[in-house]
């Protein structure tokens, strides 16, 4: 009688973690070829832009952020139709920079095309909250406005542009509640300023 050989277990393989290999072959690479793989990248896909953008603090001139800003926002607030009343994913780094944005055209003296930025953040931004189930990128928008609105609480612009701003922010608000409180309360400080 023959004896039946018992099946050992097979292990699976091992296998390879692809970053490493992918750190081997980089090394052999040179400068020039890895700094144009990453523009090449960067040109390709606006993650990966924004991400290089945030990680070698990369500064563009007003003009620029202008044109940035308003992809920042396009990225942030898109979404697909077809997920509406849902908890759809959001692209909360465009949403970073955007906040980003706002803030660096405040620093260099543009608060005027940071409000306006703001009336489109508002606009497409509340319409994504208001087709989302629960508008989980809410607190995202707020962080953007909350630079801007810091920004008017000490500006020295007429008083009637900066309510007539506010007016037009909670005009545009599709839900009525992004922001409310913060832009009621800088109306009525600014309605009880005196003129110049």
């Amino acid at each position: 009688m023959s004896k039946r050989s018992s099946k050992k277990a097979v292990k699976p393989p091992k296998t390879a973690d692809p970053r490493q290999r992918l750190r081997k072959a980089l090394a052999r690479r040179t400068k020039g070829e890895l700094i144009d793989v990453l523009v090449e990248l960067a040109r390709d896909d606006r993650a990966v832009l924004r991400r290089l953008a945030a990680r070698f603090e990369l500064q563009a001139p007003p003009k620029e952020l202008l044109v940035m800003t308003r992809q920042a926002i396009a990225d942030a607030t898109t979404f697909d139709e077809r997920d509406a009343n849902d908890n759809f994913s959001y692209d909360d780094e465009a949403y970073r920079e955007v906040q980003q944005n706002l803030n660096r055209l405040i620093e260099l003296g543009h608060l005027r095309p940071a409000m306006e930025l703001s009336l489109e953040l508002m606009d497409q931004g509340s319409y994504q909250v208001e087709s989302s189930d629960e508008g989980l990128m809410t607190e995202d928008i707020e962080a953007c406005f909350g630079t801007v609105l810091k920004a008017l609480r000490k500006c020295d612009l007429p008083a009637a542009e900066v309510i007539a701003w506010c007016a037009k922010m909670l005009k545009t608000d599709r839900v009525g509640f992004i922001c409310d409180q913060e832009l009621h309360a800088l109306r009525r400080r600014f309605e009880g300023a005196p003129s110049p």
